[in-house]
Protein backbone atom coordinates (compact mmCIF):
# COMPACT_ATOMS: atom_id res chain seq x y z
CA UNK A 1 0.00 0.00 0.00
CA UNK A 2 2.05 3.33 -1.52
CA UNK A 3 0.97 6.19 0.60
CA UNK A 4 -0.37 9.49 -0.91
CA UNK A 5 -1.07 12.28 2.02
CA UNK A 6 -2.88 15.43 -0.08
CA UNK A 7 -1.98 17.54 3.50
CA UNK A 8 0.22 20.96 3.98
CA UNK A 9 1.06 18.95 7.45
CA UNK A 10 2.02 15.20 7.46
CA UNK A 11 5.20 13.85 9.27
CA UNK A 12 6.74 12.63 5.83
CA UNK A 13 5.57 14.14 2.83
CA UNK A 14 3.26 17.14 4.12
CA UNK A 15 3.27 19.60 1.03
CA UNK A 16 4.76 17.31 -1.33
CA UNK A 17 1.09 16.26 -2.61
CA UNK A 18 -1.43 18.99 -2.75
CA UNK A 19 -2.43 19.22 -6.17
CA UNK A 20 -4.20 16.81 -7.89
CA UNK A 21 -1.95 16.50 -10.69
CA UNK A 22 1.35 16.33 -8.26
CA UNK A 23 -0.40 13.58 -6.42
CA UNK A 24 -1.42 11.99 -9.55
CA UNK A 25 1.66 11.62 -10.98
CA UNK A 26 2.98 9.96 -7.40
CA UNK A 27 0.00 7.66 -7.67
CA UNK A 28 1.43 6.57 -11.43
CA UNK A 29 5.21 6.28 -9.89
CA UNK A 30 4.02 4.12 -7.05
CA UNK A 31 2.17 1.73 -9.44
CA UNK A 32 5.02 1.54 -11.14
CA UNK A 33 7.28 0.70 -8.41
CA UNK A 34 5.04 -2.23 -7.43
CA UNK A 35 2.06 -0.60 -5.43
CA UNK A 36 -1.05 -2.71 -5.23
CA UNK A 37 -3.11 -0.33 -2.98
CA UNK A 38 -2.88 3.65 -3.39
CA UNK A 39 -3.66 5.24 0.31
CA UNK A 40 -4.68 8.72 0.15
CA UNK A 41 -4.77 10.96 3.26
CA UNK A 42 -6.20 14.47 3.35
CA UNK A 43 -6.30 14.68 7.41
CA UNK A 44 -2.59 14.68 9.24
CA UNK A 45 -2.48 12.22 11.96
CA UNK A 46 0.72 12.18 13.11
CA UNK A 47 1.04 13.24 16.74
CA UNK A 48 -0.27 16.88 17.85
CA UNK A 49 -1.84 17.37 13.97
CA UNK A 50 -4.67 19.73 13.96
CA UNK A 51 -8.32 18.46 13.04
CA UNK A 52 -8.88 19.61 9.44
CA UNK A 53 -13.17 19.58 8.86
CA UNK A 54 -15.25 17.25 6.87
CA UNK A 55 -15.73 19.58 3.95
CA UNK A 56 -11.64 20.37 3.74
CA UNK A 57 -10.66 17.03 3.93
CA UNK A 58 -13.01 16.18 1.00
CA UNK A 59 -11.85 18.92 -1.59
CA UNK A 60 -8.54 17.93 -0.62
CA UNK A 61 -9.19 13.92 -1.41
CA UNK A 62 -11.92 14.10 -4.14
CA UNK A 63 -10.37 15.50 -7.24
CA UNK A 64 -7.32 13.01 -6.62
CA UNK A 65 -9.51 9.65 -6.24
CA UNK A 66 -11.71 10.69 -8.93
CA UNK A 67 -8.23 11.48 -11.05
CA UNK A 68 -6.60 8.37 -10.13
CA UNK A 69 -9.84 6.09 -10.46
CA UNK A 70 -10.17 7.24 -13.73
CA UNK A 71 -7.10 6.22 -15.16
CA UNK A 72 -6.27 2.88 -13.29
CA UNK A 73 -7.68 -0.29 -12.03
CA UNK A 74 -5.42 -0.26 -8.92
CA UNK A 75 -7.41 -0.03 -5.68
CA UNK A 76 -8.00 2.94 -3.64
CA UNK A 77 -8.01 3.73 0.24
CA UNK A 78 -9.69 6.81 1.42
CA UNK A 79 -7.66 7.23 4.98
CA UNK A 80 -10.19 9.36 6.74
CA UNK A 81 -12.10 8.94 10.48
CA UNK A 82 -14.76 11.13 9.01
CA UNK A 83 -18.24 8.86 7.83
CA UNK A 84 -18.75 11.96 5.38
CA UNK A 85 -15.23 12.20 3.66
CA UNK A 86 -15.79 7.84 3.49
CA UNK A 87 -19.03 8.66 1.32
CA UNK A 88 -17.43 11.19 -0.84
CA UNK A 89 -13.88 9.27 -1.52
CA UNK A 90 -16.40 5.95 -2.16
CA UNK A 91 -18.73 7.73 -4.67
CA UNK A 92 -15.71 8.84 -6.42
CA UNK A 93 -13.56 6.11 -6.94
CA UNK A 94 -12.10 4.39 -3.55
CA UNK A 95 -12.79 0.56 -2.95
CA UNK A 96 -11.55 0.86 0.68
CA UNK A 97 -11.84 2.85 4.25
CA UNK A 98 -8.75 2.77 6.36
CA UNK A 99 -10.31 4.27 9.70
CA UNK A 100 -7.42 5.05 12.48
CA UNK A 101 -10.78 5.44 14.83
CA UNK A 102 -12.06 1.81 13.94
CA UNK A 103 -15.09 3.05 13.22
CA UNK A 104 -15.18 4.76 16.43
CA UNK A 105 -14.96 8.94 15.48
CA UNK A 106 -19.09 9.31 15.17
CA UNK A 107 -21.70 6.95 15.98
CA UNK A 108 -22.64 6.93 12.84
CA UNK A 109 -19.43 5.41 11.20
CA UNK A 110 -20.48 1.58 11.41
CA UNK A 111 -23.82 2.26 9.52
CA UNK A 112 -22.31 4.04 7.13
CA UNK A 113 -19.58 1.40 6.60
CA UNK A 114 -21.71 -1.26 6.48
CA UNK A 115 -24.20 0.98 3.88
CA UNK A 116 -20.91 1.60 1.79
CA UNK A 117 -20.04 -1.84 1.60
CA UNK A 118 -16.63 -1.33 1.19
CA UNK A 119 -13.37 -3.23 2.75
CA UNK A 120 -12.53 -1.49 5.97
CA UNK A 121 -9.30 -1.10 7.95
CA UNK A 122 -10.17 -0.86 11.94
CA UNK A 123 -6.72 0.31 13.25
CA UNK A 124 -6.08 0.85 17.71
CA UNK A 125 -5.46 4.32 18.77
CA UNK A 126 -4.80 5.39 22.15
CA UNK A 127 -6.77 8.54 22.40
CA UNK A 128 -6.66 10.83 19.42
CA UNK A 129 -3.82 12.74 17.45
CA UNK A 130 -3.03 15.58 19.53
CA UNK A 131 -2.97 14.42 22.56
CA UNK A 132 -2.05 9.86 21.65
CA UNK A 133 1.56 10.57 22.69
CA UNK A 134 1.22 11.95 26.14
CA UNK A 135 2.72 9.16 28.12
CA UNK A 136 0.65 6.01 26.78
CA UNK A 137 0.36 3.15 29.60
CA UNK A 138 -0.50 -0.53 28.77
CA UNK A 139 -0.43 -3.62 31.02
CA UNK A 140 -0.27 -5.50 28.22
CA UNK A 141 -0.12 -3.75 24.86
CA UNK A 142 -0.53 -6.87 22.53
CA UNK A 143 -3.02 -8.18 25.00
CA UNK A 144 -5.20 -4.84 25.00
CA UNK A 145 -4.37 -4.32 21.20
CA UNK A 146 -6.27 -7.43 20.34
CA UNK A 147 -9.04 -7.11 22.66
CA UNK A 148 -9.79 -3.73 21.42
CA UNK A 149 -9.81 -4.99 17.84
CA UNK A 150 -11.93 -8.03 18.36
CA UNK A 151 -14.60 -5.85 19.94
CA UNK A 152 -14.79 -3.20 16.88
CA UNK A 153 -14.98 -6.03 14.44
CA UNK A 154 -17.92 -7.15 16.22
CA UNK A 155 -19.36 -3.81 16.21
CA UNK A 156 -18.80 -3.55 12.45
CA UNK A 157 -19.99 -6.69 11.94
CA UNK A 158 -23.26 -6.02 13.81
CA UNK A 159 -23.83 -2.97 11.85
CA UNK A 160 -23.68 -4.91 8.13
CA UNK A 161 -19.69 -5.00 7.17
CA UNK A 162 -19.18 -8.31 5.84
CA UNK A 163 -16.36 -10.44 7.78
CA UNK A 164 -14.36 -10.78 4.97
CA UNK A 165 -14.33 -7.28 4.25
CA UNK A 166 -12.97 -6.56 7.47
CA UNK A 167 -9.13 -5.62 8.13
CA UNK A 168 -7.09 -4.84 10.99
CA UNK A 169 -4.40 -2.39 12.00
CA UNK A 170 -2.25 -2.18 15.52
CA UNK A 171 -1.88 1.44 15.25
CA UNK A 172 1.78 0.91 15.80
CA UNK A 173 3.40 4.21 17.04
CA UNK A 174 -0.33 5.67 17.93
CA UNK A 175 -1.17 5.89 21.25
CA UNK A 176 2.30 3.66 21.89
CA UNK A 177 6.01 4.37 22.99
CA UNK A 178 8.74 3.03 21.77
CA UNK A 179 8.86 0.30 23.31
CA UNK A 180 5.00 -0.66 22.65
CA UNK A 181 5.76 -0.58 19.04
CA UNK A 182 8.66 -2.90 19.00
CA UNK A 183 6.36 -5.03 21.23
CA UNK A 184 3.63 -5.36 18.51
CA UNK A 185 6.07 -6.36 16.02
CA UNK A 186 7.85 -9.13 18.28
CA UNK A 187 4.36 -10.09 19.04
CA UNK A 188 2.70 -9.71 15.66
CA UNK A 189 1.80 -13.63 15.39
CA UNK A 190 -0.87 -12.69 17.77
CA UNK A 191 -2.28 -10.07 16.22
CA UNK A 192 -2.25 -11.85 12.78
CA UNK A 193 -3.83 -15.04 14.97
CA UNK A 194 -7.13 -12.97 14.80
CA UNK A 195 -8.00 -14.68 11.99
CA UNK A 196 -8.15 -10.77 9.96
CA UNK A 197 -6.09 -9.85 7.44
CA UNK A 198 -3.57 -7.33 9.24
CA UNK A 199 -2.16 -3.78 7.37
CA UNK A 200 0.59 -2.63 9.15
CA UNK A 201 2.12 0.79 8.93
CA UNK A 202 5.68 1.06 9.89
CA UNK A 203 7.27 3.36 7.18
CA UNK A 204 9.21 6.08 8.74
CA UNK A 205 7.54 5.93 12.06
CA UNK A 206 8.97 7.79 15.26
CA UNK A 207 9.74 4.55 16.93
CA UNK A 208 12.30 3.90 14.77
CA UNK A 209 14.45 7.16 15.86
CA UNK A 210 14.76 5.30 19.55
CA UNK A 211 16.11 2.62 17.68
CA UNK A 212 19.18 4.65 15.95
CA UNK A 213 19.21 8.56 17.20
CA UNK A 214 20.56 9.64 14.65
CA UNK A 215 17.34 9.03 12.58
CA UNK A 216 15.90 12.35 13.77
CA UNK A 217 14.26 12.99 10.07
CA UNK A 218 11.86 10.99 8.69
CA UNK A 219 13.48 10.44 5.94
CA UNK A 220 16.61 8.83 7.60
CA UNK A 221 14.55 5.80 8.69
CA UNK A 222 14.57 3.68 5.18
CA UNK A 223 16.83 1.37 6.72
CA UNK A 224 15.15 0.74 9.48
CA UNK A 225 11.45 0.81 7.94
CA UNK A 226 12.67 -1.77 6.06
CA UNK A 227 13.17 -3.73 9.10
CA UNK A 228 10.51 -3.26 10.80
CA UNK A 229 8.40 -4.10 7.29
CA UNK A 230 10.23 -7.28 7.03
CA UNK A 231 9.38 -8.51 10.49
CA UNK A 232 5.85 -8.21 10.06
CA UNK A 233 5.87 -9.63 6.33
CA UNK A 234 7.40 -12.89 8.46
CA UNK A 235 5.19 -12.81 10.68
CA UNK A 236 2.33 -13.14 7.89
CA UNK A 237 0.75 -9.58 7.73
CA UNK A 238 -1.09 -9.40 5.00
CA UNK A 239 -0.43 -5.70 3.63
CA UNK A 240 2.18 -2.76 4.39
CA UNK A 241 1.30 0.13 4.34
CA UNK A 242 4.63 2.30 3.17
CA UNK A 243 6.25 5.45 1.63
CA UNK A 244 9.05 3.53 -0.07
CA UNK A 245 7.17 1.47 -2.52
CA UNK A 246 10.05 0.39 -4.85
CA UNK A 247 12.69 -0.19 -1.64
CA UNK A 248 9.96 -2.00 0.00
CA UNK A 249 8.95 -4.30 -2.81
CA UNK A 250 13.22 -5.17 -3.28
CA UNK A 251 13.14 -6.00 0.55
CA UNK A 252 10.40 -8.19 0.45
CA UNK A 253 11.35 -10.10 -3.30
CA UNK A 254 14.77 -10.61 -1.63
CA UNK A 255 13.27 -12.37 1.37
CA UNK A 256 11.05 -14.41 -0.89
CA UNK A 257 14.48 -15.81 -2.81
CA UNK A 258 16.07 -16.28 0.11
CA UNK A 259 13.49 -18.31 1.41
CA UNK A 260 13.23 -20.64 -1.86
CA UNK A 261 16.47 -20.82 -1.71
CA UNK A 262 16.40 -22.98 1.89
CA UNK A 263 13.58 -25.24 0.36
Amino acid sequence: MGVINVTPDSFSDGGQFLSPDSALAQARALIAQGADILDIGGESTRPGAAPVDAAEEIARVVPVIAAIAGETDTPISIDTMKPAVARAAVAAGAAIWNDVTALGFSPDSPAVAGDLGCRVVLMHMRGEPRTMQAAPRYDDVTAEVCAYLSERASIARAAGVAREALWIDPGVGFGKTAAHSLTLLAQMDRIVGLGFPVLLGVSRKRFLNAVDPTAADAGDRLGGSLSAALAGARAGVAALRVHDVRETVQALAVQAAIADAAG
